[in-house]
């Protein structure tokens, strides 16, 4: 059984269409998601561009381990070279602005999907190639490089762990959803 969601007057046998839209509820919610971690990662680019510093000193101390436990065994890890850590962070921001960039697009292959009633497969695509660019920034390059690499679990100060899981977590439920079967496979 399909599930819909319908735009009208309510009748006493349900909805009833006052503009004759019926958008599919899976689709809608794909398109709505994707929507919502596009405008995220948007305002993060935006914000790194726009207040550089902030976020390239927690760059500079995560890469430096200045805040760990300075472990011997570790520390031969610390990049304390100011350019190489601003280049990372220089493609940081890059890689959050291609990102975002492509699930705006997907977004509005989305709306154009639903109102066409057609060519979601294409919105399926950009979505996932975003949204995996998402999971790739947060889960290997914040989780896994940041976190373990340079023990950026160890400090106190400068630790985005929390952070990068919560981003991690939302961009995979959203791809989660875009994946699920829709109700009908020839609108791909």
């Amino acid at each position: 059984m399909t599930s819909r969601f319908r735009f009208g007057a309510r009748s006493a046998g349900g909805t009833r269409p006052a503009t004759g839209i019926r958008l599919p509820a899976l689709p809608l919610a794909a398109a709505l998601l994707t929507a919502t971690v596009a405008l995220y990662i948007a305002l993060v680019a935006f914000g790194n561009i726009t207040d550089f510093d902030t976020n390239r000193q927690f760059v500079r101390h995560v890469l430096a381990m200045d805040t760990t436990f300075k472990d011997p065994d570790l520390m031969w890890r610390a990049i304390t070279s100011g350019t190489l850590q601003d280049i990372a962070y220089v493609l940081i921001i890059a890689w959050e602005t291609v990102a975002a960039l492509v699930l705006i697009a997907a977004s509005a292959a989305w709306l154009t999907g639903l109102r066409r009633r057609s060519g979601l497969g294409r919105a399926r695509r950009l979505s996932t190639l975003g949204l995996l660019m998402m999971l790739l920034l947060f889960g290997a390059g914040f989780i896994a490089v940041g976190g373990e690499w340079f023990a950026m679990w160890q400090s106190k100060s400068w630790n985005g762990l929390d952070a990068a899981a919560r981003n991690f977590m939302m961009a995979g439920v959203v791809l989660v959803v875009v994946h699920l079967p829709g109700p009908d496979p020839q609108q791909e």
